[in-house]
């Protein structure tokens, strides 16, 4: 298979999941009555709000990728829809999701199963990004990586 992306529209999507983690974050942290559980949510969505920023950073150092197409917007069209199985990838529903859960420990469930998701995302549109541009898809790896050990430190010690 052809390479299809560029590294630039996977940091894109992949900006999109942390701003939805964040808002996912800052929700659970709205509606918990807890002290413990407010300073981990309020960790958790100052994790994705580094992460937004190394993302940015890395999307300044990316080469735009620019396709033929038989009509506008066709190629970023097709990119969403491999991405929507990955639902940190849609617009707003962080917070939708943040509204649905009833614990901190489910809350701290569902950023792990966000997190794993990512990675798995990622990994999967290495295959389809310009060899060159490979490396950038590897650093968010390693920051989804990060966070996701963090979470699971959170979860042993609640």
């Amino acid at each position: 298979m052809g390479n299809l992306f560029s590294a630039a529209e996977v940091v894109e999507i992949g900006i999109q999941i942390e701003k939805n983690g964040k808002d996912f974050y800052d929700g659970v942290l709205k509606s918990s009555k807890n002290a413990k559980a407010k300073e981990t949510f309020g960790f958790l969505a100052g994790e994705e709000e580094k992460h937004i920023k190394r993302f940015e950073a890395l999307l300044s150092q990316v080469k735009k990728y620019e396709p033929s197409e038989a009509y506008p917007g066709e190629y970023f069209a097709y990119l969403k829809a491999l991405s929507e199985g990955y639902v940190f990838t849609k617009a707003n529903k962080g917070a939708a999701i943040a509204g649905k859960i009833k614990s901190e420990k489910e809350a701290v469930d569902a950023g792990i199963g966000f997190e794993k998701d990512s990675i798995l995302f990622y990994h999967e549109m290495k295959k389809f990004i310009l060899d060159g541009e490979k490396k950038i898809v590897d650093n968010l790896i390693e920051e989804e990586q990060e966070h996701l050990k963090k979470l699971t430190e959170i979860k042993r010690n609640l």
